[in-house]
């Protein structure tokens, strides 16, 4: 599977400089890391799960997170969690007998409870569990954590040489992590183990939720997590401990709740890149996003990249386009990348962009570089003069 893989050979043309790379579960890890995306999460006792998948019923889905948590009652988890098995089983036995396509399948993680019911699904699965990408780890800390990711770590030990890699990821959601008394000891202690696992940790998740609620807060549709105090102040040290260059993880940001409510304040979409795509219908478009109260998600999603965070929990299908199309590079980025790592061997130390409108400073610049680059090859880079409005008007 590839992202924007559901548009034409003419259409990709006319997007992309540079289309994006085919990837699935058995890709380089840092492909896949970033490659996570908008992950669509759907409760494990929903019907039909295998065949969703399977048949490409959400068009562009790359990762989907099956919940056995919140989403499911507890008065029902029994069930769920025998649901799930027959889904996952249905799709290796479509893979195996050649009806599905498996590197055409979306990446795929469950969210499970506690670590006894890892242990449990992933021994109910048997053979299954390769069509896992990974297991999400809810309200993590060190004592729960610790469990988890010796699961994991035997898993991948014992494994069959040629099954991929089962990763790990962890979410940052409780108490301890957002209340200031108890932050920063609670986050060295996770990262401390974190770093002993880390060939198994594909991301590290933020759940804003959660935090919020520890507080009575929720963010209205027209307000982004950042305008939450207390919230912004703990991503900025999630950010400041997990992001850092060289020694960091990908860290998605926290899920956008909303595909229908009541606006209070102004939209901030723009109108100019809308036009300057479509003219008319490119208005028209932008009516019809802030309609849907998708305008929100598209600022809280350039605010989350403003912040080093790639990636983003969604609970709609509508929001999978929107979030994808975000993540893309601009051709003005990708030749600022491009031109940096170019002349970082030391004989220059600052140079014009391309685009005769910026400074490139190549030693302060050059992480910046790499991650661009990285987000480049598996969601592409725009043409010249396109933008993501491009990607959805069609």
């Amino acid at each position: 599977m590839r992202y924007f893989d559901y548009l034409s050979a003419e259409e990709t043309e006319k997007l992309f400089y540079q289309a994006p790379v085919p990837f699935c579960n058995r890709s380089d890890k840092e492909l896949i890391a970033h490659a996570v995306g908008a992950a669509l999460y759907m409760p494990a006792n929903k019907p039909g799960i295998a065949d969703d998948l399977s048949s490409g019923k959400h068009t562009g889905l790359t990762s989907v997170v099956i919940d056995l948590e919140d989403a499911v009652g507890d008065l029902k988890l029994e069930e769920a969690e025998a649901a799930l098995v027959v889904q996952i089983r249905k799709l290796e036995e479509g893979t195996r007998q050649g009806r599905i396509d498996a590197e055409k399948l979306p990446l795929i993680f469950v969210r499970v409870r506690t670590p006894e019911q890892a242990k449990r699904l992933m021994e109910q699965l048997g053979s299954a569990v390769t069509r896992l990408t990974g297991l999400v780890f809810p309200k993590f800390d060190v004592a729960a954590g610790e469990h988890y990711l010796k699961l994991l770590e035997q898993y991948n030990e014992t494994k069959s040489s040629d099954a991929p890699i089962l990763y790990g990821m962890p979410i940052l959601e409780s108490a301890e992590v957002i209340y200031a008394e108890t932050r920063l000891g609670t986050l060295l202690g996770i990262k401390q183990l974190l770093d002993r696992y880390r060939s198994y940790i594909l991301n590290v998740r933020i759940g804003a939720t959660d935090f919020s609620s520890l507080f009575g807060l929720r963010r209205k549709p027209d307000m982004t997590i950042y305008d939450i105090g207390v919230i912004r102040d703990c991503v900025a040290d999630i950010v400041n401990l997990f992001g850092r260059a060289g020694s960091g993880y990908v860290i998605s940001g926290p899920v956008w709740e909303y595909f229908k409510s009541d606006r209070v304040l102004k939209p901030q979409l723009r109108e100019t890149p809308f036009q300057e795509t479509a003219g008319r219908e490119g208005l028209k478009l932008r009516m019809q996003y802030i309609n849907k109260y998708v305008d929100g998600l598209i600022r809280e999603v350039e605010l989350d990249k403003e912040n080093g965070i790639v990636g983003k929990t969604i609970i709609h299908p509508t929001h999978i386009c929107p979030v994808q199309a975000l993540y893309t590079v601009t051709h003005e980025e990708h030749m600022d990348a491009l031109h940096i790592l170019a002349s970082s061997g030391g004989e220059i130390g600052v140079v014009k962009s391309g685009y005769d409108n910026k400074m490139n400073e190549i030693k302060p610049h050059l992480n910046w570089a790499r991650r661009i680059m990285i987000r480049s090859e598996i969601y592409g880079v725009l043409n010249e003069n396109q933008n993501f409005t491009a990607l959805l008007i069609r």
